[in-house]
């Protein structure tokens, strides 16, 4: 992608960082580089995996790549728009449109129902209920929780409760969606279920998918697999998703 701008079409890229860096300041004063230099891009259909240690900066990575952080330096595009210029409102505004986020633990509101849940960020964004409902309602039964829609989190299982986080991160149709060891808490059975899960929906739903993992089951499903070593993003070793 030349200007960060051209998101038509299949294949089209829809997430970008051109020379990300990333620090922060410790409690002594010296700076902490945590990304040095990161450069991606995602395509529409494509699934990626970001492996790498405890503690390397795959998280910060996610967070960055989302714009729920800016970059010390360097430019991030989500779905043709450059995070650069926005304040925190139109930033936010660009976020909830363009990204979905899943992370290890669902994070669903105990008190509503699994469909009341993926509805919620409808009704936040002025959708009406019953168009809200619909598209709730089409998500569940997508990732296989048809049955169970109307059940309170405190009555679904580990993988259905995080299959139905993966349906809130798609309610606002998403160009990109995040995911950070999204099966980290399941078994292995629940695990492999979610797994197959997100590669149908990457190449179905033509979403840029990008996965922290440390689950090689899950990084052997992504189109690509990259390493996150030393604040630098690489191209993994073939024993990274084997």
């Amino acid at each position: 992608m030349s200007d960060g701008t051209s998101q038509e079409g299949a294949g089209a890229v829809v997430v970008e960082a051109r020379g990300v860096v990333k620090e922060y300041r410790g409690g002594d004063g010296a700076v902490l580089r945590i990304l040095d230099d990161v450069s991606i891009a995602v395509r529409r259909g494509e699934m990626v995996a970001v492996v790498g240690a405890s503690g390397a900066g795959k998280s910060t990575f996610l967070h960055v790549l989302g714009a729920l952080e800016r970059p010390t330096r360097g430019d991030v595009w989500l779905a043709g728009s450059p995070i650069a210029g926005r304040d925190d409102d139109t930033l936010a505004a660009l976020r909830n449109r363009a990204v979905g986020f899943v992370f290890q633990f669902h994070h669903l509101l105990r008190e509503f129902s699994a469909l009341e849940n993926v509805m919620m960020p409808l009704r936040i964004g002025g959708h009406a209920p019953a168009e809200a409902a619909a598209r709730a309602t089409a998500l569940l039964e997508r990732v296989g929780l048809g049955a169970r829609m109307h059940h309170r989190p405190g009555a679904l299982s580990g993988g259905e409760q995080q299959r139905a986080a993966v349906a809130r991160a798609l309610a606002a149709d998403p160009a990109v969606l995040l995911a950070d060891e999204p099966s980290g808490n399941l078994d292995h059975a629940n695990a492999e279920r979610l797994h197959d899960l997100f590669a149908t929906l990457a190449r179905d739903l033509e979403l840029g998918l990008v996965v922290v993992t440390h689950n090689r089951s899950l990084a052997q499903r992504a189109d690509r697999t990259l390493l996150l070593e030393d604040g630098r993003l690489v191209d993994a070793p073939p024993e990274a998703g084997a």
